[in-house]
């Protein structure tokens, strides 16, 4: 067969790995695929000179180019990637994208757009770097109902808690830290406030449940208030906290939300520490099944990068309704499940108040939550250091929906006895 051309349009550190890998693979990747994938030409702002491939600092030159077959859109963005790839589309070009922001937020448009020109729009490496999640749901999972996913889909939030719990660390110095070793950006937002964990969410439960892409629906929470008492109180609890992207199929709908988890230290994905990611899916027929590894990196994520062009290398010459569909679902086949309101979920709490050193404290707290229905599963009470008026009540609760547990909280705050605000952390067995 002829050889396969390939346009990179962003030499940074993903299109770097993809431009390492491709050729130091080149002999493996060509016989897995049937064909050789060449680089014929490659867009980024800085020219460079590599012998044998036009490089053009105009990333459009690669969309207009016909000899590429596959474009490989690497400079993230929802923007000009967004005009890149509708370019690429529009010239009749396949296109495999690491960009979560620009499908979670646009897939819907670009897929409606590749499906007209007959072309393929490849994402494997748009969640959690070199795990293959998503070939796993959409092909691996087909046979299945899948009810439930949860993921630790973020290195940077998951590298944050680990350090919190292993050294008894503050947030701020572990950011400090992260930011210095290059897992954060000198503004973490999309990290430690969830929105980057939301793209990688809305992309995996579309594919998992079969609806369009709902990014302005994901409920997102970050870790900034977890404090490292809260880290320790689940510890003693047995649990842990992780920022776990949640996406279940409930009577009422699809729950889609991003906030920090107390989960069972038993549990696999409990123990998935540093900068890795994991994400269990629950399936009808098969049970829980876990993957796991490195969620970002050059090369980890060339990885899927790489897969994405054999696979759509492999169909080049296949009609489009004898691909694998973008959504796993055929486009016409999905459905109109409405997302849940985070208001409405139902799960367990873990509350952490300051509480006067005086008897009744404890009941007048437990009585409020018994007014809404809730259940006190377990406390821990600290004693009062000398000269101290206030102490840490801790306490852990049945299962709830959000907004008779958010009364409860109202009542609990009001309480003369109680100072400030309440912490509340979700609870999810994930069994």
């Amino acid at each position: 067969m002829s050889p396969v051309n390939i346009g990179i349009c962003g030499l940074g550190t993903v299109g770097k790995g993809t431009f390492d890998v491709l050729n130091r693979n080149c002999a493996d990747i060509a016989a897995r695929a049937g064909c050789a994938i060449e680089i014929c030409h490659i867009g980024a702002r800085r020219g460079a000179d590599i012998e044998g491939i036009t490089v053009s600092t105009d990333i459009f030159a690669v969309a207009e180019d016909p000899n590429v077959h596959i474009l490989v859109e690497l400079i993230g963005g929802t923007t000009v990637a967004k005009e890149l790839v509708l370019k690429a589309i529009a010239n009749g070009k396949h296109v495999v994208t690491a960009n979560k922001a620009l499908i979670a937020e646009h897939g819907n448009e670009l897929f409606a757009a590749a499906a007209e020109q007959g072309v393929s729009v490849a994402f494997e490496a748009a969640v959690a770097g070199g795990i293959p999640i998503i070939k796993a749901i959409r092909e691996g999972l087909a046979g299945n109902r899948i009810e439930w996913l949860a993921g630790i889909i973020n290195g940077t939030g998951n590298f944050i808690l680990t350090e919190m719990r292993d050294k008894g660390r503050d947030f701020d110095d572990v950011l400090k830290e992260a930011q210095d070793l290059g897992y954060a950006e000198a503004d973490p937002t999309f990290d430690v406030e969830g929105i980057d964990a939301a793209h990688k969410l809305v992309i995996l439960a579309s594919l998992a449940f079969g609806i369009p892409l709902q990014f302005d629906k994901a409920y997102t929470e970050g870790i900034t208030n977890i404090s490292r008492d809260d880290v320790e109180y689940a510890e003693q609890l047995g649990y842990r906290i992780k920022h776990l992207g949640v996406a279940r199929q409930t009577d009422n709908g699809v729950e889609l939300r991003v906030h920090p988890t107390m989960i069972p230290e038993k549990r696999l994905i409990a123990n998935v520490d540093g900068v890795m990611n994991a994400v269990l899916v629950q399936g009808d027929a098969v049970g829980p099944t876990l993957y796991y590894g490195a969620g970002a990196g050059a090369e980890p994520t060339a990885s899927a990068v790489v897969a994405d062009i054999v696979d759509v290398a492999r169909t080049l010459s296949a009609e489009p309704k004898h691909r694998v569909p973008y959504l796993a679902f055929q486009p016409g086949a999905l459905n109109d499940t409405p997302i849940v309101d985070i208001n409405d979920i139902e799960t367990a709490y873990y509350l952490r108040m300051s509480a006067q050193d005086k008897p009744g404290v404890l009941s007048s707290v437990a009585q409020i939550l018994s007014e809404a229905g809730i259940s006190v599963e377990a406390i821990i009470q600290k004693e009062p250091a000398e000269g101290q008026h206030h102490v840490p009540l801790i306490i852990l609760t049945s299962r709830s929906v959000e907004n008779k547990l958010d009364s409860a909280i109202t009542g609990i705050e009001a309480l003369d006895s109680i100072a400030g605000q309440v912490t509340r952390i979700r609870v999810e067995s994930l069994g």
